[in-house]
């Protein structure tokens, strides 16, 4: 039997932080943000023609007013503020799933993303409706931990629907 010298042990390499981008990859969070905003106008005029119109003509016509008076009520702001943690949430889900790694950190990218867009286009459109500064602060504070939480269901179902490798067996997760 031959036996092999010792190795000189090197020391594990230090552990160094990683950088604040390390790792995002650029497409899925732009499919991310497209899904977020896409969801976001439809759910919400999906809301206003199929509920809210059936429950305001009720007592009467329909007006623009009345539709806006409701929705800069707190019960329509809450529900807005809903329906776009929501769809915010879903983009994160689908930035995540795109990427397939750092999932929660892609997520919480689609909100930040999400609210630089929404940033950027209501300065373009001015302020048409008055809006409490409680809800919008409210939106800003929790629009980033919305698509974390859609990165984060991302990685719970990780290797849900992946495809089976012969033999029964279920690719390794990362």
């Amino acid at each position: 039997m031959q036996f092999e010298p010792p190795r000189p042990q090197m020391p594990p390499p230090p552990i160094e932080p990683t950088g604040f981008f390390t790792g995002v990859k650029v497409y899925p969070v732009v499919i991310g943000i497209v899904v977020d905003y896409v969801a976001t106008y439809v759910a919400m005029y999906a809301y206003l023609f199929f509920y809210l119109v059936q429950e305001l003509s009720k007592d009467g016509d329909v007006t623009e007013e009345k539709i806006l008076a409701y929705m800069t009520s707190p019960e329509g702001l809450m529900v807005g503020f809903a329906i776009g943690a929501a769809c915010t949430a879903l983009g994160g889900f689908v930035a995540a799933r795109k990427a397939g790694t750092l999932e929660i950190k892609h997520g919480a990218f689609v909100g930040l993303g999400s609210l630089i867009l929404s940033f950027i286009e209501q300065r373009m459109r001015g302020e048409t409706v008055p809006i409490p500064e409680w809800f919008r602060v409210l939106s800003i504070v929790a629009i980033i931990p919305a698509g974390a939480l859609g990165g984060f269901v991302a990685d719970i179902f990780k290797g849900f629907g992946a495809s089976y490798l012969p033999g029964g067996q279920v690719p390794p997760r990362e």
